[in-house]
């Protein structure tokens, strides 16, 4: 099989990584391929199945034209500093051009040690890589900005973390790997030269439009804050959590990256935490968009040297570009949730509108997907699946009034508008029992058919499907509170 990769990053950024080699696995097994990933890269997936291509995606093969790298860069991780992270247990075998011209990169995670490891194995338990999968692939299918799956592969290793667990590897696709935490770990070092390359080399990889403009580090602060403003406004709209949003999980082209912690809030609780290491709520749901703008904050300190002006007329301009990060994100939500409610115009009211209905869903313990899901029930006078998602501590009936006034103004016709609301607000959602339920499965009883579906129910999560009523529904009201892990 031959993948046609090139490696600018590996030849154009020399400093910025370390080679290294994945380590070999115990019978690696492929137990999922993206064939329409695969396409869109250009690859023959058909050559991806059988022996050959669990021995390439795990790390067991390299191809002729492959060249493994570790990328370093640092990070603020829940707000306090650490000088040298990078890839402790991911390796970028290098660069394809997709079917659109669009530069991606293929790496392997869970690939074994490297020089960033710092004393972990460098590899992945299957739980985390089937997470990684499924979810990055539903927010795929969201039209959210993400790194995605090409392959999980299982092997007969295992991997001592809680307790024993087996290993996989998976193949994720990306943009780039550019972090904010790759600016943080030169500029930390008062490497302005370093700092300097590795924004060139973003700027023509990922804004190669901005090149020409008069002050183009300041230009290519607003295209990542841009990005990133939409990225979380996009996050909040399905009621995605993060989880661990340090400065080294930011990636510079705005897309969704490390998949650890992450998870779907069920019941609307503006702050919840899933994290099991996040104790003081800093990555909680309601958080995501101040963390974002702090982040980007660390991205401005990183540039800010590249100027041979006075500091402080400089520090000016990025902290008024940081400023607008709120009107910039709030703009994005605010489209989203218009859309999510069925409006196609704009009124002054719409934010009262938005937030009112978000503080009955909070008080009435309603879940966020089937709330908005089942509003477009109302517009048919059907509001009772609408109505049953809230307790009796609410009355919806007024805030019902107020939307159908400012819907019909809109001139839409009934089904219109029904259209709309369910090509944008989702049925299915990678629900988290349900993943757990899935991951269970595989890791101890070898069935990978809960996955699968799964995986199938979240690739057309808009359109209701016989058979799969129970991933549409919410977990149980008494069951405990939903806990997740680091990836590693």
């Amino acid at each position: 099989m031959s993948i046609s990769f090139s490696h600018t990053f590996a030849n154009e950024m020399d400093g910025f990584y370390q080679a290294c080699s994945p380590e070999k696995c115990t019978a690696p097994r492929l137990l999922q391929v993206n064939t329409v990933l695969a396409d869109e890269l250009g690859l023959d997936h058909k050559l991806l199945h059988g022996e050959l291509g669990a021995s390439i995606f795990s790390g067991n093969s390299l191809l002729d034209d492959s060249k493994p790298i570790a990328q370093v860069y640092a990070g603020h991780q829940f707000g306090m500093f650490t000088s040298q992270l990078g890839d402790g247990r991911a390796l970028l075998l290098g660069e394809v051009i997709d079917g659109n011209g669009d530069r991606r990169d293929i790496q392997l995670k869970g690939s074994g040690r490297t020089p960033f490891s710092r004393g972990g194995d460098g590899k992945s338990a299957l739980g985390p890589v089937l997470r990684e999968y499924l979810v990055s692939e539903a927010m795929h299918q969201f039209g959210i900005a993400t790194t995605r799956a090409l392959a999980a592969v299982g092997t007969e290793d295992w991997v001592a973390r809680e307790e024993l667990r087996p290993r996989a590897v998976l193949t994720r696709v990306s943009a780039s790997h550019i972090r904010v935490g790759s600016f943080e770990f030169f500029a930390a070092k008062g490497e302005s030269i370093q700092v300097k390359r590795l924004a060139d080399y973003a700027i023509n990889r990922h804004f190669p439009d901005i090149k020409d403009s008069e002050d183009v580090y300041l230009q290519f602060f607003k295209s990542v804050l841009q990005n990133q403003a939409k990225l979380i406004a996009d996050w909040m709209s399905v009621g995605f959590v993060h989880g661990v949003m340090n400065t080294d999980n930011m990636t510079i082209s705005g897309e969704t990256i490390d998949y650890g912690p992450c998870a779907f809030v069920d019941r609307y609780v503006p702050s919840t935490v899933f994290s099991s290491i996040d104790e003081h709520g800093r990555y909680a749901y309601e958080n995501q968009p101040k963390i974002g703008q702090w982040n980007l904050a660390q991205l401005a300190k990183s540039l800010i040297p590249l100027y041979q002006e006075d500091h402080e007329v400089v520090i000016q301009r990025f902290v008024d570009e940081l400023d607008k990060f709120n009107h910039i994100y709030e703009s994005c939500w605010l489209e989203n949730m218009r859309a999510k409610l069925g409006l196609i115009g704009e009124s002054e009211s719409d934010l009262e509108l938005v937030n009112d209905l978000l503080t009955l869903m909070h008080q009435g313990a309603a879940d966020f997907t089937l709330t908005f899901r089942y509003l477009a029930d109302v517009r048919l006078e059907s509001s009772l699946k609408f109505k049953s998602q809230f307790n009796e501590s609410v009355n919806v009936n007024d805030w019902l009034s107020r939307w159908r006034k400012r819907v019909v103004a809109d001139g839409q016709s009934e089904h219109q508008c029904v259209l709309n609301m369910n090509a944008i607000n989702p049925l299915y959602i990678p629900r988290n029992h349900k993943i757990e339920e899935a991951l269970e499965a595989a890791a101890n009883d070898n069935d990978y058919e809960p996955f699968r579906t799964m995986l199938n129910v979240v690739s057309e999560p808009y359109c209701l499907r016989s058979g799969f009523d129970k991933y549409a529904e919410p977990p149980p009201p008494n069951a405990a509170p939903y806990i997740t892990f680091c990836g590693t």
